[in-house]
């Protein structure tokens, strides 16, 4: 009696219903932005038709004239580059030395101080302003670039530690103990081997500190008064005043203030699928 082989296929949905699928929820993630866009070249009497306009009739740059050279967008969109970026690279710094003791050495106590690390993320906003604060007027760093420095600096750090240590345990050690036998040295292998190995790891790491950084209000609100220290989420609340919303200066000001993401994340979109892809081959 001879036997048929019969190929097995395995149940999926249809390749129409994942296509349909996938435009869906890239137009739910889309289309804020896309509101937000057209909103910032609307007039305000089309801000504020019921029903809405989906499509402005005579798009306008009053909006964006308005953010860009009528108010104090330009130097806020300045103090949150520079503070962000020196938050970020702080965090990152600090991280990628804790992450790797953690990482690659066993000492006494290991465990509680990587509970310690995590409790600090743990916190609640509320409960840390206030020491903050009197650090910070005590250091006279209030109203300084320094002071929001730090501040996003401790905020970011202890997940970025975890992550990146999470991620140099993923790295093999034999590569790191051929290289000690070939006469490198500890710092020698972290620079040479495990940090070059470990771009995703690193990227996502500035991706999250960046990002924080950019779009923390409180802290800002609290620790920079002075306009030659605000940033631009402090900005956008300037927009809104007790008995009016400039809505389409606050929607200009938010694509603004958005742009930096955007270009951030499509400059490191090759390193985020390279992680995905290292995590998912990996063995």
């Amino acid at each position: 009696m001879s036997s048929k082989t019969q190929t097995l296929k395995r149940p999926g949905l249809p390749t129409w219903l994942v296509i349909v699928g996938s435009v869906l929820l890239v137009f739910v993630c889309l289309f804020p932005f896309w509101w937000m866009v057209l909103s910032s070249i609307k007039t305000l009497r089309e801000l504020y038709t019921v029903p809405p306009i989906w499509w402005p009739g005579v798009p306008t740059w009053d909006n964006y004239r308005k953010v860009l050279f009528e108010s104090n967008i330009p130097r806020y969109f300045l103090n949150s580059v520079v503070i962000s970026l020196g938050s970020t690279g702080l965090a990152l710094i600090l991280a990628i030395f804790a992450s790797y003791g953690f990482a690659r050495f066993n000492f006494k106590g290991k465990p509680l101080l990587q509970s310690l690390v995590l409790v600090g993320q743990l916190l609640p906003t509320a409960a840390i302003i206030v020491p903050l604060f009197i650090t910070l007027r005590v250091l006279g760093l209030v109203n300084t670039y320094w002071g929001l420095i730090l501040v996003y600096m401790i905020i970011t750090l202890p997940l970025s530690v975890w992550m990146l240590t999470s991620y140099f345990k993923n790295i093999p050690v034999e590569l790191e103990e051929a290289a000690i036998i070939d006469g490198a040295s500890r710092l020698g292998c972290l620079f040479r081997i495990t940090l070059p190995l470990s771009l995703p790891g690193l990227a996502s790491v500035m991706v999250y500190a960046f990002v924080t950084t950019w779009n923390e209000f409180i802290f800002a609100l609290c620790f920079a008064t002075d306009s030659t220290v605000k940033t631009l989420p402090i900005g956008l609340a300037e927009f809104s005043t007790e008995f009016n919303t400039d809505w389409g200066a606050v929607m200009a000001a938010s694509v603004v203030m958005t742009l930096p993401i955007a270009v951030l994340f499509l400059s490191l979109q090759r390193l985020f699928v390279g992680g995905l892809t290292a995590g998912a081959t990996k063995g």
